[in-house]
């Protein structure tokens, strides 16, 4: 049964008021989570000191929904439906279409309401060539979305895909929080299955709590295109929701969850067990290019990088530009691979120079 809203979420601009307070927190606040970390620390590269390559030769091109990329590297879904936002998205494309990585957009559940935002998702004009993809709250087609707001949502954003996130204890401390996720995995399949039907690919992604090897085989069976394991070790948004509380019970209990989640590593190497032949995404709080190396040597398609990239498209003059801190992620992934001697992604995939640390 859908469930219908009767609280503030349903004010005019309670979204786009949110969104903003989402980027201000994201900015100034602490919100990183506690706890176990990503789990990249646990594993080490063996040094190879005879790689027997040129870095020059290095091949770091991949694949995503039909186009090749430069670097197996992806921009992770993060904001949009606001004039700050709009430019952030901007500038973020820009960065992404030269350097020849994905994007990912924010939620767009506001362009779905009041389509005169649509313009802070789309990004086409910067990013030509490169895959986007457009994203909604899984827990929204408890809520009268179906497959005609997912559709609507991939039009507007003139998206390759859209990516469904999973949010369950972010609504929990949400102050207009959506927490009915019964029945989901089958609303999740049917909206798989009817854009499947139209050639729109659809994935699944967590927020920053990491998706496990069970339920990552339950949305692979779903019909989940691709999975983004988005694990534990970066933003917390039980945090970032806890910054946002005018209820001082509800921001103490947000406390506890600070080192809530699955680490990222411990995500990708149980859904890569699982699921051998599955696309996988791996982000959540992946700091450098070498993390992103173990994330691919671990099992991921892509690796993905959110919040470490907000500050410098926040501001046009930023001191480090998105281009130039994608440029640097860039280098150490290559630096890793020439480090162990992998000429190809194919090969940093198949390497058996990553141990446990």
């Amino acid at each position: 049964m859908t469930t219908h809203r009767t609280y503030e979420a349903d004010e005019p601009g309670a979204t786009v008021r949110r969104k903003g307070e989402h980027i201000r927190i994201c900015l100034q606040e602490e919100v990183q989570g506690t706890g176990a970390g990503t789990g990249f620390d646990r594993f080490r590269f063996r040094h190879q000191p005879l790689p027997e390559l040129n870095f020059r030769d290095i091949d770091t091109s991949a694949e995503f929904l039909g186009k090749k990329l430069r670097v197996p590297l992806l921009i992770s879904s993060m904001t949009g439906g606001t004039a700050e936002a709009a430019a952030i998205n901007a500038r973020l494309a820009e960065a992404a279409e030269a350097r020849g990585w994905a994007m990912g957009l924010g939620s767009m559940r506001a362009a779905i309401e009041d389509e005169r935002l649509a313009d802070t998702f789309r990004v086409r004009k910067q990013a030509p060539t490169i895959p986007l993809v457009a994203n909604l709250g899984a827990v929204q087609l408890n809520y009268g979305y179906g497959a005609d707001q997912c559709r609507r949502a991939v039009e507007l954003a003139e998206a390759d895909a859209l990516v469904l996130h999973l949010n369950s204890l972010q609504e929990v401390f949400q102050p207009e929080g959506d927490t009915n996720f019964r029945g989901l995995l089958a609303r999740i399949a049917d909206v798989c299955r009817r854009l499947a039907h139209d050639g729109v690919p659809v994935g699944v992604k967590e927020v920053g709590w990491g998706i496990d090897e069970e339920t990552a085989a339950r949305l692979a069976e779903a019909g989940a295109a691709f999975i983004d394991v988005a694990g534990a070790g970066g933003t917390s948004w039980s945090q970032v929701e806890k910054h946002r509380s005018r209820d001082p019970l509800r921001a103490a209990a947000a406390e506890a969850f600070a080192g809530w989640g699955t680490p990222t590593a411990e995500c990708l190497r149980g859904a890569r067990g699982r699921l051998p032949g599955a696309c996988l995404i791996a982000s959540g709080g992946l700091k450098h290019g070498v993390d992103a190396a173990k994330a691919i040597a671990l099992g991921a398609d892509l690796a993905g990088f959110g919040r470490s990239l907000l500050a410098g498209a926040a501001e046009a003059n930023a001191p480090v530009p998105p281009a130039e801190q994608l440029a640097r992620i860039e280098l150490e992934l290559r630096g890793a691979m020439f480090g162990i001697g992998a000429a190809s992604v194919a090969q940093l995939r198949a390497t058996q120079r990553l141990v446990f640390a």
